[in-house]
């Protein structure tokens, strides 16, 4: 009796002990595995690849698209051109505000033109009575060339009308050059005054030569629009001047032949000679404090552009 009840009492220690470990490892494997299988198949089941769109690019900006060019006159350099570049269609705000160009001038295809029509025009104020002290101006000529690197900076951007205005700065070098005959306009004496000392000419015609050279180089700064016609095609103005410290020279050339001081000749006599090239270099001093005061060179044109 006793031993049975001792087998009762080990069988019931020994079986909840069995139990209880069975469980809790059913229990440890359920808990490991089931959300394992349920989180793999559920992040599948959901995830999705993200998409990029390719952004697409403005046709308006790419190349020739902004390429200018323009031809037209210049006041002080003859006949004037350019080369550029200004696309307003860019997105970004500076870079539709900003453009180059390559700015040039010449009077080299029209010089002979023009200077024949300056010198009727000086003959027409003559005959009208108006005259030019005691002398007459023939052979008039011009002549002169520039070339400048340009930064454009449009303020107003693609703003209709306002857009097309600009301001300007660069470099430009060129030069400018004048010369003229001098002669007299009567077969008498002819007389004149050369810093204070009075020379006649008695060959009853005198003649002499002007010239004005003006080589200048320097920073550039002005302003100027773009007027839209029609098809690309605009008008367009500049105009602004050139900061140079290079002034003009002036140079003036008078024959010794036929002249006279008090009755003599200067040619014939080394002192009056040489006093009369002292007198003539005081006297383009003169002229040359005048000239040096000219610090800007103006530049003014005006032509029609295309603009790709």
């Amino acid at each position: 009796m006793k031993k049975i009840s001792l087998i009762s009492i080990l069988s019931v220690m020994v079986m909840p002990a069995f139990a209880e470990e069975t469980n809790v490892a059913d229990v440890v494997k359920d808990e490991i595995a089931t959300p394992v299988i349920e989180e793999t198949v559920g992040t599948n089941t959901d995830f999705k690849e993200p998409v990029f769109e390719a952004k697409k690019s403005n046709p308006k900006i790419k190349f020739p698209h902004g390429l200018q060019i323009g031809a037209g006159v210049s006041a002080t350099s003859g006949l004037n051109g350019f080369v550029g570049y200004n696309n307003k269609n860019f997105d970004s705000f500076w870079a539709k505000r900003f453009g180059v160009r390559l700015d040039f001038g010449t009077y080299s295809p029209i010089k002979s033109k023009m200077n024949k029509k300056i010198n009727d025009i000086v003959e027409d104020i003559e005959k009208d009575g108006v005259k030019i002290g005691d002398m007459k101006i023939e052979n008039f000529a011009l002549d002169g060339h520039h070339f400048g690197a340009l930064v454009d900076f449009y303020p107003f951007g693609d703003t209709w009308f306002l857009g097309g205005w600009r301001l300007s700065g660069g470099y430009f070098t060129g030069k400018l050059n004048l010369n003229a005959d001098i002669t007299s306009k009567s077969n008498t004496v002819y007389e004149f005054e050369l810093d204070g000392q009075t020379y006649t000419y008695d060959t009853g015609y005198a003649r002499g030569k002007a010239k004005v050279n003006w080589k200048y180089s320097g920073p550039y700064v002005g302003t100027g629009f773009d007027l839209g016609l029609f098809w690309g095609i605009k008008i367009y103005m500049d105009a602004g001047v050139v900061f140079t410290d290079k002034a003009a020279k002036a140079d003036l050339a008078i024959p010794l032949d036929g002249l006279k001081v008090g009755g003599e000749s200067v040619k014939d006599n080394p002192a009056l000679k040489t006093e009369f090239e002292n007198r003539k270099k005081a006297e383009l001093k003169d002229i040359q404090k005048d000239l040096d005061d000219i610090k800007y060179y103006p530049m003014v044109k005006l032509g029609f552009m295309y603009r790709f």
